[in-house]
């Protein structure tokens, strides 16, 4: 009886089905996610886990004859040995720590344009010692943020003293403001006192001068008489004497 035998056919021959599988298999070992119809990357899923299987068992394997034993089936349900060589030397330490379940698969939203097929994806499992790694790089970071934060509290102390430093200089550039400062006040003073003084006295001068100027004009004509008078009676004088 064919009972359960029917899951997975593809709706193709056997032959085009299991070669099918092997490219799809060769090429997710090659990307690590590929994109893919539904139905396919759910008949992918038993395909490429017991070949990762085998992958599992050599690599525990003591034997040598043992592990070339696991690599010849591998090549033969893959088809490819490049695929077959990245699987048992590289991938398989990823996968050394898990009991099954190396794939995982996201189904799309959209549809395929054309024949409206669903769409999903298809990807490995993530290995558990890569998040540790990144732990690892966030606690160097970390350091890293430590060691540029002492710098920047170092900083404000050396510009909190430029401050002090300012201000010391500022006072005492002020007291030596000062003086000049009085000495400008003082003859501005002595300047205004002075002009005060000069104007007082030059008024008091015009005025003794307009006084001695009126006085001699009021001399000057009594006098002029008497200078006239001088030659008439020196010419009597000459006369009597003649």
């Amino acid at each position: 009886m064919r009972h359960r035998k029917h899951n997975h056919l593809l709706g193709v021959k056997t032959a085009h089905r299991i070669s099918l599988l092997a490219n799809l298999s060769c090429s997710l070992i090659e990307n690590g996610r590929i994109k893919t119809t539904l139905a396919k990357a759910r008949a992918l899923r038993p395909t490429i886990e017991k070949v990762i299987t085998l992958a599992k068992k050599a690599h525990v394997a003591s034997d040598a004859a043992q592990k070339v034993h696991y690599r010849r089936l591998a090549i033969a349900r893959l088809r490819n040995k490049k695929a077959v060589k990245k699987l048992f030397d590289e991938l398989v330490e990823q996968f050394s720590n898990r009991n099954g379940g190396y794939t995982r698969i996201y189904k799309l939203a959209m549809p395929r344009l054309g024949d409206a097929a669903d769409m999903a994806i298809i990807e490995f499992v993530e290995d558990a010692p890569k998040k540790k790694a990144k732990k690892k790089k966030s606690s160097t970071k970390k350091a890293g943020k430590e060691s540029k934060k002492t710098p920047e509290l170092d900083q404000p102390v050396a510009q909190e003293a430029q401050p002090d430093a300012e201000g010391s200089e500022g006072a005492a550039e002020e007291p030596a403001s000062e003086p000049e400062s009085k000495e400008e006040s003082v003859p501005e003073s002595q300047s205004d006192a002075s002009d005060e003084d000069a104007e007082n006295g030059s008024g008091e001068p015009a005025e003794d001068a307009a006084e001695d100027a009126a006085e001699d004009a009021a001399e000057e004509p009594a006098s002029e008489p008497e200078s006239k008078e001088d030659p008439a009676s020196k010419d009597e004088e000459q006369a009597s004497k003649d």
